[in-house]
């Protein structure tokens, strides 16, 4: 039987993920976007992207049949292979994440062109959430498939984070940036972005690289991106480089900016956050007699370091803290995880994260932590992320399992593999990005 601090752990991961579950959250803020009076009238186009758009494309429909009956339902929406969800007039496409390919091309090819058929009267609704920026890879002109592919591929083993990841794929792409919202303002359409959020600061430019929101960032700063990482034409495609090079000196038409948006009818809905979620947390720690901690939801950098910081921390609050109750810091944000040339690692930045906290804390042996990808999975593998509590502790150490190995070979799935502490939810059809819970009994 499971040991109630790891039913603690996982239950405030479930809640955390269920307040963002789009089967919920898409029909409230339905009725409050399209109040009476404001409904939809006519041809409705729905497109989106990303891990969590299946799922509130599901949502739509169900909230359109009871209260939009007369409505003229269509459109496509692209998710990650593995977290479809039933739809009737809205077609769903599986295609590659996190390195795009021919399914998503091809999908993204298509919601462009329906985008392009919008009337005047004619609404738009996106769906949009995390994962979406690699889903909605449709390269500019002159741009293949397999050019964003090895430039993602790239960036991704830079350890450069997503949202200079996404500078760069917005200005190569036809879709992100705003490109979207660009095409429906040109045909006298209205766009409603419903955006559930997996990104630090919850900008719309940001998540899933803004396909209907103004863009803050320019070509060059692209450029300086790929600079600041050394990704050279040794790494990234001669036609790549070329096309950055020519929008920085104004030769290609620069992402959707506020200017651009003056006198439309283009409104993007924050309706799911990582903040949130962490309150959901918190909320339920709290019935479990814990102080939680809520310590931000833009929690960044090296995986391993911030383990090594969050167990600093630990410390700290475990002799300074004055409360009698035991504590529970709560935590967001996106890891990242550079491997170096060689190794090929297995796992994510929510399990290496974790690995790091563990491996500095021996002198802690009654903490218990669990990080994990509120998507459900968590980097290579198909687990979400990972957990441990003192059990788990001194099974490491009765098996001779010693961390560090583990972590020089980046292979923090395979330590929590062998002590059997994944956490494994398959895919949650949502994504708020990362969860980080520490308990502290003191």
């Amino acid at each position: 039987m499971p040991s109630t601090t790891e039913v603690i752990l996982k239950n405030a991961f479930a809640a955390a993920v269920a307040v963002a579950d789009p089967q919920v959250i898409v029909p409230q803020h339905l009725a409050k976007i399209f109040m009476a009076g404001q409904e939809p009238k006519g041809r409705c186009l729905v497109v989106g992207a990303g891990k969590a758009s299946a799922s509130m494309a599901s949502a739509l429909e169900a909230y359109a049949k009871i209260h939009w009956p007369d409505v003229v339902l269509e459109g496509v929406v692209l998710t990650r292979y593995g977290h479809s969800s039933p739809t009737s007039h809205i077609r769903i496409i599986e295609a590659g994440h996190p390195v795009p390919d021919q399914a998503g091309m091809d999908g993204a090819k298509e919601i462009l062109a329906l985008a392009k058929t919008l009337k005047a009267g004619d609404v738009l609704i996106a769906l949009v959430s995390g994962g979406g920026s690699s889903l909605l890879t449709l390269p500019q002109e002159g741009i293949s498939i397999d050019d964003m592919r090895i430039s993602t591929e790239a960036l991704l083993r830079s350890g450069a984070p997503i949202e200079e990841m996404n500078v760069v794929r917005k200005h190569l792409s036809a879709i992100l940036g705003g490109n979207l919202a660009r095409v429906a303002i040109a045909q006298g359409a209205r766009v409603e972005a419903l955006l559930i959020s997996d990104v630090t600061g919850d900008q719309p430019a940001d998540i899933a690289s803004g396909p209907c929101a103004a863009d803050y960032s320019t070509y060059q700063d692209a450029l300086d991106i790929l600079r600041k990482y050394k990704l050279g034409k040794e790494l990234i495609p001669a036609t790549v480089l070329n096309h950055l090079e020519h929008g920085a000196i104004g030769k290609k038409l620069e992402t959707l900016k506020e200017a651009d948006l003056v006198n439309t009818q283009v409104t993007n809905h924050v309706i799911a956050t990582a903040y949130k979620s962490l309150e959901a947390a918190a909320d339920y720690i709290r019935t479990q007699g814990y102080e939680p901690k809520i310590l931000g939801d833009t929690i960044t950098g090296e995986a391993q370091e911030v383990g090594m910081s969050q167990a600093q921390l630990a410390r700290e609050y475990l002799t300074k803290e004055k409360t009698a109750k035991p504590l529970a810091l709560i935590s967001g944000g996106e890891c990242t995880v550079t491997i170096p040339a060689g190794l090929k690692g297995r796992g994510g930045r929510c399990s290496e994260y974790l690995l790091s906290l563990f491996a500095a804390t021996p002198d802690l042996p009654s903490i218990a932590g669990l990080a994990a990808d509120t998507d459900g999975i968590d980097g290579s593998e198909k687990n979400a992320g990972a957990w441990f509590t003192k059990d788990i502790r001194e099974a490491s150490q009765a098996q001779g399992i010693s961390p560090e190995p583990f972590l020089k070979a980046h292979d923090c799935y395979g330590f929590f593999a062998e002590l059997g502490a994944l956490v494994e939810t398959g895919p949650t059809l949502t994504n708020v990005n990362d969860f980080r819970i520490i308990l502290l009994n003191k």
